[in-house]
C-alpha cells in the first residue's frame, strides 16, 4: 500500500548503509542492488509502488514509523503473579532496530541468567535459548498486522515469558500447519523480503522448527503456540532447571569474585605442581615464565603448596630440587 507524504531523502540512512553490509555477508541481493542509490536500493526491494513509498518501506527504513502507523512498537513488561506489572519498557523506530533493542533489553534487563564456570570462564544460561527468542521476536515483528493500532507484546514472569502479536493465519492453514512442514506464506512479503535479503531470515518456512531445534538441544521445554482473536501468541516455560538454579544469578559480587580467584588459583599451582614434577631444578623465574604470572607471583604460590605440604625444597638454594608429595602426583 502506498503511503503519500513521506518521500526517500526522508527515510534513515545510517539503516540503509547498515542493511546494505549486512547484505553484502549474506550474500543474497544481487551484488549490483547493493552499489545502487537509495532510491535505487528502495526501488529493487520492489518497496516502491507508482513512485509512492509502500507502508513496508516505512516500517523497514524509516526513523519513526509509529508517526504514521500507531501502535508499531514493541512493549515489555515484568510481571509478578498474573497482573502485577513491576517495570515495563516501549521500543520504537524502524522494524530492524526494534528487533535488535528488544533483544538487548530482554538479555540485559528482564532475563536472569544463571552464572556457572568451566575453570575461569563464565557461563551465563538464559531460560530461553538466544537463537530461539531471536527467532520468535523476527516473526512476531515481521508477521504481524500492522493494521492493528496495538503494539507486539513481550510479558515476562518469574517461570515464562510469552509474545504475543496482532495476527492470524492464512484462510486454509491451522495451528497444526504451521507446526508441522510448511512452505513460506509471510503475512507482510515485502517485509519478509528485505529481512531476508538482510541475512536476517531464511525463506523455506524453518522459522519455527529452529525454535523447537533450540529449546530441545538446550534442554528447554517446548514452547506453546496460541492463536485466539487475532491475536498469534508463542509461549517459552522456563525449565525447572533454570528455576531452581537461580540463586546462582543472586550471589554477591563478593562470592562471584571469590569463586574466580578460588579458580584462578587452583589453576596455577596445578601448572606448578606439573613443571616440578617434570623438571625438578627449575627455577621460580623459569616458572614465572612458563605460567605468565610475575615472579612475586610464583614464590606467593610456591609458599601456599609448600605450607600446605604438597611440594618441598630439597638441597641448597642453588643446586637443590623439588619434591612433589606422592599423593599430588596421582
Amino acid at each position: 500500500m502506498p503511503v503519500p507524504g513521506i518521500g526517500i531523502d526522508e527515510l534513515d540512512a545510517e539503516t540503509q548503509n547498515k542493511f546494505r553490509e549486512q547484505a553484502t555477508n549474506s550474500k543474497r541481493p544481487c551484488a549490483s542492488v547493493l552499489t545502487e542509490g537509495d532510491s535505487g536500493l528502495i526501488e529493487k526491494l520492489r518497496l516502491m509502488e507508482n513512485r509512492y513509498l509502500k507502508r513496508a518501506a516505512v516500517l523497514l527504513f524509516y526513523s519513526d514509523p509509529e508517526r504514521h502507523f500507531t501502535g508499531a512498537a514493541i512493549k515489555t513488561g515484568y510481571f509478578e503473579g498474573k497482573s502485577d506489572l513491576r517495570f515495563q519498557d516501549e521500543v520504537c523506530g524502524n522494524l530492524f532496530a526494534q528487533v535488535s533493542k528488544t533483544m538487548d533489553l530482554l538479555l540485559t534487563k528482564y532475563l536472569k541468567a544463571i552464572i556457572s564456570y568451566k575453570g575461569i570462564l563464565r557461563v551465563e544460561t538464559y531460560p530461553v535459548p538466544e537463537s530461539a527468542l531471536r527467532e520468535a521476536v523476527l516473526n512476531a515483528v515481521i508477521h504481524r498486522d500492522y493494521a492493528v493500532a496495538a503494539p507486539i507484546q513481550v510479558r515476562v514472569y518469574a517461570d515464562r515469558l510469552s509474545i504475543s502479536n496482532p495476527g492470524r493465519l492464512p484462510e486454509d492453514w491451522s495451528l497444526s500447519v504451521l507446526l508441522g512442514q510448511h512452505p513460506t506464506r509471510p503475512f507482510n512479503p515485502d517485509i519478509a523480503n528485505t529481512f531476508f535479503r538482510s541475512g536476517e531470515i531464511e525463506s523455506w518456512g524453518r522459522g519455527i522448527q529452529h525454535i523447537f531445534d533450540a529449546c530441545q538441544q538446550t534442554g528447554t521445554p517446548d514452547p506453546i503456540f496460541k492463536i485466539d482473536s487475532g491475536e498469534f501468541l508463542v509461549e517459552f516455560p522456563f525449565s525447572e532447571t533454570y528455576l531452581g538454579g537461580v540463586v546462582i544469578y543472586d550471589q554477591t559480587r563478593e562470592n562471584l569474585q571469590r569463586t574466580v580467584q578460588e579458580t584462578v588459583q587452583e589453576t596455577i599451582q596445578e601448572k606448578i605442581l606439573a613443571l616440578l614434577r617434570k623438571h625438578p631444578n627449575i627455577t621460580q623465574k623459569s616458572l614465572a615464565e612458563r605460567i605468565g604470572i610475575s615472579p612475586s607471583g610464583v614464590r606467593y604460590h610456591i609458599d601456599n603448596l609448600r605450607n600446605a605440604g604438597h611440594i618441598q625444597h630439597v638441597g641448597s638454594t642453588k643446586k637443590g630440587h623439588w619434591e612433589v608429595k606422592a599423593d599430588d602426583n596421582e
